[in-house]
């Protein structure tokens, strides 16, 4: 385990009572409040130095509400330095309302705006979803990218190529079928987003990509040796992806298994990965 302070990049916090998260209905483990205090139990065995909180797919009216409400939580403990929010991009211009309201709040470092559930695949190339995306420099705001599949990957390293201004980072590796063992066309993928220098790779999520009853840390060996190839060390965050994550392992489980890839590595590559990396990408204080 580090023994030195994390930065976790992908924090998500809920309280369906509170807020309402429409996705939660169907996973039943998921589906009931995830707080601050929970999450201090969850990793109490670890040195948390700071958080980034991962918008959670709120009902999309809720945004600002979600934002505030965890920039209060924030003032409770201040380790959650980052907020990545959710935003309306796919307005065009007119998103810049909504950007306006986001970012006088303090913690606001990016937006998330999830691909993976658009039914279209080329929902980002549409001019208005680009046009939107590339408001994000004007705020200096970065921009989670959350896909799964090979058609929504293609289409998003184009959306990439047409945004070189704005800084993205790709959510759990991009999402490969690790359950399948299969490798390729994500491979070829990943090495393409890496070619742009505006990119950067975030290690989360992968257990719930696996086989989530029956993983071994010997499946995700092959996807973060490829990952660690393609963008290096400097280019790399750590998420823990709690809680989501629950649903394949505990989240001591998640890090042993990443740390048993990462035998051999240097402790500066260890702390690139876990910790200074996301300080630079996030914008945290230094």
């Amino acid at each position: 385990m580090p023994d030195f302070g994390i930065v976790d990049t992908h924090l998500h916090i809920w309280d369906p009572y509170e807020l309402r998260y429409p996705w939660l209905d169907d996973i039943p483990l998921l589906n009931k409040k995830y707080l601050l205090e929970d999450y201090r139990q969850a990793t109490a065995d670890l040195t948390i130095e700071r958080m980034v909180f991962l918008q959670c797919e709120v009902a999309f009216d809720q945004f600002l509400d979600e934002a505030r409400w965890v920039a209060g939580v924030a003032r409770e403990d201040p380790r959650i330095e980052g907020i990545v929010a959710w935003a309306p991009l796919e307005q065009g211009e007119a998103a810049a309302e909504a950007l306006d309201q986001l970012v006088e709040i303090p913690q606001v470092r990016g937006i998330r705006r999830i691909i993976q559930f658009e039914p279209d695949p080329e929902f980002c190339l549409q001019p208005a979803f680009v046009e939107g995306v590339r408001l994000l420099e004007r705020y200096d705001l970065s921009f989670d990218i959350c896909i799964k599949g090979d058609e929504q990957f293609a289409n998003t390293l184009e959306l990439v190529h047409r945004c070189p201004n704005v800084q993205f980072i790709l959510d759990h590796i991009g999402k490969p079928d690790i359950a399948g063992g299969v490798l390729d066309p994500w491979r070829a993928q990943l090495r393409e987003l890496a070619s742009f220098d505006n990119t950067t790779c975030k290690v989360s999520g992968l257990v719930v990509e696996a086989d989530m009853q029956n993983w071994t840390p010997e499946d995700l060996r092959p996807y973060l040796d490829t990952v660690f190839d393609t963008f290096g060390f400097d280019r790399v965050t750590f998420g823990g992806d709690w809680p989501v994550v629950l649903q394949a392992a505990e989240y001591r489980e998640w890090v042993a298994a990443l740390d048993l890839v990462l035998e051999g590595t240097s402790e500066d590559e260890r702390r690139k990965l876990y910790r200074d990396n996301a300080i630079g990408f996030y914008r945290l204080d230094p």
